[in-house]
């Protein structure tokens, strides 16, 4: 699948705030700076040109989002396979660097990993893709992503988890998610979709056609551990999913229970406890509801969990976003007895991590509590951050100790 020479790409071209934002190290272009596009077809690869006619680079166009342009070159790229193969290899190999006391794990995240549109997740012996893109939607690059990633690490099975909005906004057919059959190492693998993967110790079930995002939270694995160390006395995992910060806590903590709107993850919650024989408590509810709740009754804790989803989905929901998180922080932290342990995450990349702490901040203000911040976290290192593309850093997770 050799892509053609620079010079017979189809060539887009962009406007000058377009280009600057290349130069600037940034590898988006927003629709808005497309001047032309003649002759691109969706999901191409493409040379991209400033108004001059001067070239930037290769790129992978869409037709359908608002991201038009996903840089993957400031050079002209000959030959699309193989810089997929060596992407995909480098990214493998810094998992080899980065990665500890797990086998379940980021493997390719996106820009990340100079390979925008692709996430591909591992959990023990399967992996998990998502194309985001009509570029790594393509049949020709996904036989070539699924290919490489059987040689290199040789799953039982490859899942494919499909998310249909991402879908309907790149303009592809409806598709479900499903088993990629594949032949490794010469034998059919059995269709199996499901396994028990580790993290930091603490074991996992994982049906890879269930659940939300790829089917688990990896980007959370180095925090599971890092609360686990500071966790004590009696414990509450508020928006608890599957159980990963309330497993890990029941290492340390005399009492732990876990909040969750979701019964089929905490039945499967409860399946991981069961796993690790631990004797948790699972309570469905609407944590709002049930905080409010608890601090009206005069329940107090000695350490509490706050890892809700994103509230802020986009800019216009910022402000809205911002008095949820500081509403939930407010009355996590009245429950806190003196001594006591918040941990609390935001993963709305739109909240920046200097607004995030100031939601723990005036929340701690508003209810007379003194925070020594004990660690200022983010992702896991199998999500790795990109300097000059800031929407690859979106986790926040700060653990404080209540000092009065």
């Amino acid at each position: 699948m050799a892509s053609k020479p620079a010079s017979s790409l189809p060539s887009v071209k962009i406007s000058r705030r377009g280009a600057r934002r290349l130069q600037d190290g940034h590898v988006w272009v927003y629709r808005s700076d497309i001047i032309s596009a003649n002759g691109a077809a969706p999901g191409a690869a493409v040379g991209v040109t400033d108004e001059r006619g001067k070239f930037l680079g290769t790129a992978l166009y869409s037709s359908a989002s608002q991201i038009a342009i996903r840089m993957l070159s400031p050079r002209a790229v000959d030959d699309l396979t193989r810089l997929l193969r060596d992407r995909i290899q480098g990214a493998i190999s810094y998992r080899e660097r980065v990665v500890r006391d797990t086998d379940a794990y980021r493997v390719i995240f996106s820009e990340g990993d100079f390979l925008p549109g692709l996430i591909v997740d591992r959990y023990n012996d399967l992996l998990s893709i998502q194309a985001l893109t009509q570029a790594m939607d393509a049949k020709p690059v996904r036989s070539v992503i699924v290919a490489e990633l059987g040689e290199r690490l040789k799953p039982g099975s490859i899942v494919e988890r499909v998310d249909p909005r991402i879908r309907e906004l790149e303009q592809l057919p409806a598709r479900p998610s499903g088993l990629i059959q594949r032949e490794f190492q010469g034998d059919i693998q059995p269709e199996k979709t499901s396994t028990v993967f580790t993290m930091n110790g603490v074991c996992f079930h994982y049906e890879a056609l269930e659940g939300q995002k790829t089917g688990s939270f990896l980007d959370q694995r180095e925090n599971y551990a890092a609360a686990a160390r500071f966790a004590h006395g009696e414990a509450l995992d508020v928006f608890c999913y599957q159980g990963g910060f309330a497993l890990h806590l029941a290492q340390s903590c005399s009492k732990v229970t876990g909040v969750d709107s979701s019964r089929p993850a905490l039945e499967v919650a409860d399946r991981n406890a069961t796993l690790n024989s631990r004797e948790i408590e699972w309570v469905e509810a609407n944590a709002f509801d049930l905080l409010r709740d608890y601090a009206d009754a005069g329940r107090r804790c000695d350490t509490i969990v706050l890892d809700p989803p994103a509230f802020a989905k986009s800019k216009s929901t910022l402000e809205t976003a911002l008095r949820g998180y500081k509403e939930l922080n407010l009355r996590a932290l009245k429950m806190l007895r003196p001594g006591g342990i918040l941990v609390t995450c935001c993963c709305s990349y739109h909240v920046s991590p200097a607004q995030y702490l100031d939601v723990v901040r005036i929340s701690a203000q508003d209810v007379h509590r003194n925070l020594r911040i004990v660690e200022n976290r983010g992702q896991a290192k199998d999500h790795p951050i990109l300097l000059n593309v800031p929407e690859t850093e979106y986790l926040k997770c700060i653990i404080a100790y209540v000092s009065s």
